[in-house]
C-alpha cells in the first residue's frame, strides 16, 4: 500500500484545502494522473498520483485542510479497479490478518481484567504521597491527585498544590464556558433568517493579508486626477491598426503600466520593500495587475514590464486575466511582483483607497472615467474625461513628498502619452 502525500507547492505555501477529489475510491489510476484539486491561498493546483494502482482509501475528505507532506490517500499497487483484488493478494492478506488478531486478543483482555480486580482511582491514589488532610481536600474539590504535578522535589503533594489545581480547573471551565457562550451568541444573535457560508481558503488568506498589511505598514494614500483626453484620443486613432497588427485590443492598462514603470525609475523607493532593518530596492519592474475572480482577488504579475512594448503588455495582461478567470494560474504567475496596479473603475468606482499588497510598498488605484467641467489654462471651462488616481504607500520608507511627486509624474505621462509611445 503506497501513500499519496501533499507535494511541495511553493516556498510561501505550506497548506491548502482539498477542493475536489477527481477520482473515487476503487478507481484505477496511472502514475502522474491528477487525483484531486487542492485550493491554496493563491491558486488551485492538481495533486497527481505518484504510483500506478487502485485508489484504496481517501484519508482526507473534500473541504479538509491539509499540510505539505500530509497523507491524503492510499494506493494499492496490486489492486483491481472497483474494489476488486486478485486471489493471490487475498491469500497473502488472510494469514496476516489472522496473525494480527491473535496478537491483538490478549492485549484487549488484559486491561479489562485489570480494571475488574483493581479500581483505577482508588488503586492509583494509594501510590500518591500526600497527607490525609490533603487527600480530603482533593476529594472536596473533585481533584484527582494523579493529575497534579507536585512542587515538592521529593514528590509529596501538599494542600497548596491541590488549591492551585482547583483554580486552574475552574479557570479552564470558565474559559470553555465563555467560548461556548460566544459561539452560541454569535449563532443566535439573529432573530430573522440568515445564511452561513464557510469562507474559502483564498478568501481567508485575502482577509488575513489585508489586515496584516494595515497592521505592519504605515499606510498612507495620496490622490490626484488625470485628464484622459490625450490617452483616449491616441487610443481611438491607433486601436484599429494596433489590433490588426498585434491581434489584441489597445486598452488603458498598457498606458498606466508604462507610466508607472517610468515613474518608478524616477522614484525607486516605491519599487522597494523592507526586510528586517534593510531597504531592498529592486532593479526590475514586475508589475502586479489585480484581477477580480469569482473566488476573490488575485494579482498575477507582468514580468519585466520595462522591456515590453504596448502590445507585449496588453498580451500578457489578457493572457493572465483569462488564466485567472479559468482558474489556470500557476503559483509562478503570482510571485515576485514589485508594484501593483488595481482598476476599480471597471466596476464604477469613482474614488477609493487601495490597500498595499505586502511586502510591496506601493499600489496605484485607477477609477472610472467621468466627464467633468475643468478650468483650462486660459480660464475657459471645458468638459473633460477625468479620472481620479490614488497611490497608497508605506510611509516607513516613502516620504509624502516622494509619493506626491510620483503620482504627479504618472499624471504628466498620461496627459502627454506620446512620450510613452516613444519609450515603447
Amino acid at each position: 500500500m503506497k501513500e499519496i502525500k501533499v507535494p511541495e507547492l511553493a516556498e510561501s505555501i505550506t497548506e491548502g484545502t482539498i477542493a475536489e477529489w477527481l477520482v473515487s475510491e476503487g478507481d484505477s489510476v496511472e502514475k502522474g494522473d491528477p487525483i484531486c484539486e487542492l485550493e491554496t491561498d493563491k491558486v488551485n493546483v492538481e495533486v497527481n498520483a505518484d504510483y500506478s494502482g487502485v485508489i484504496a482509501e481517501f484519508v482526507k475528505d473534500e473541504g479538509e485542510d491539509v499540510e505539505v507532506g500530509e497523507v491524503i490517500a492510499k494506493i494499492n499497487e496490486s489492486g483491481e479497479a472497483s474494489g476488486g483484488s486478485t486471489e493471490s493478494s487475498d491469500e497473502k492478506e488472510e494469514p496476516k490478518a489472522k496473525e494480527e488478531e491473535k496478537k491483538a486478543e490478549p492485549k484487549k483482555e488484559e486491561p479489562a481484567s485489570k480494571e475488574a480486580t483493581e479500581p483505577k482511582k482508588a488503586g492509583d491514589q494509594q501510590k500518591v504521597v500526600a497527607s490525609p488532610a490533603t487527600r480530603k481536600r482533593a476529594r472536596e474539590l473533585g481533584i484527582d491527585l494523579n493529575d497534579i504535578t507536585p512542587a515538592d522535589p521529593l514528590g509529596r503533594i501538599r494542600s497548596e498544590d491541590v488549591e492551585n489545581a482547583a483554580k486552574s480547573k475552574k479557570a479552564d471551565k470558565k474559559s470553555k464556558a465563555d467560548n461556548q457562550a460566544k459561539a452560541s451568541s454569535s449563532k443566535e444573535e439573529f432573530d430573522k433568517p440568515v445564511e452561513r457560508e464557510k469562507m474559502t481558503r483564498r478568501r481567508q488568506t485575502i482577509a488575513n493579508r489585508l489586515v496584516e498589511a494595515q497592521h505592519t505598514a504605515a499606510m498612507l494614500t495620496t490622490f490626484n486626477e488625470v485628464d484622459m483626453t490625450a490617452v483616449m484620443k491616441l487610443r481611438s486613432q491607433r486601436k484599429d491598426k494596433f489590433q490588426e497588427k498585434h491581434g489584441i485590443k489597445l486598452g488603458f492598462m498598457s498606458f498606466f503600466t508604462k507610466a508607472v514603470v517610468s515613474a518608478l525609475k524616477d522614484f525607486p523607493y516605491l519599487n522597494a520593500e523592507i526586510q528586517e532593518n534593510e531597504i531592498v530596492k529592486k532593479k526590475f519592474y514586475d508589475i502586479g495587475i489585480a484581477v477580480s475572480t469569482d473566488d476573490g482577488l488575485v494579482v498575477p504579475v507582468v514580468r519585466d514590464a520595462d522591456r515590453l512594448d504596448f502590445a507585449g503588455i496588453e498580451s500578457q495582461i489578457a493572457d493572465l486575466g483569462t488564466k485567472a478567470k479559468n482558474k489556470e494560474l500557476q503559483i509562478s504567475d503570482l510571485q515576485g511582483g514589485s508594484f501593483t496596479i488595481t482598476n476599480g473603475g471597471i466596476f464604477g468606482s469613482l474614488l477609493s483607497t487601495p490597500i498595499l499588497n505586502s511586502p510591496q510598498v506601493g499600489i496605484l488605484g485607477m477609477h472610472t472615467i467621468q466627464k467633468r467641467p475643468v478650468v483650462m489654462p486660459d480660464d475657459s471651462i471645458e468638459v473633460r474625461p477625468m479620472m481620479y488616481i490614488a497611490l497608497s504607500y508605506d510611509h516607513r520608507i516613502v516620504d509624502g513628498k516622494e509619493a506626491v511627486q510620483f503620482l504627479v509624474r504618472v499624471k504628466q505621462l498620461l496627459e502627454d502619452p506620446y512620450d510613452l509611445l516613444l519609450e515603447g
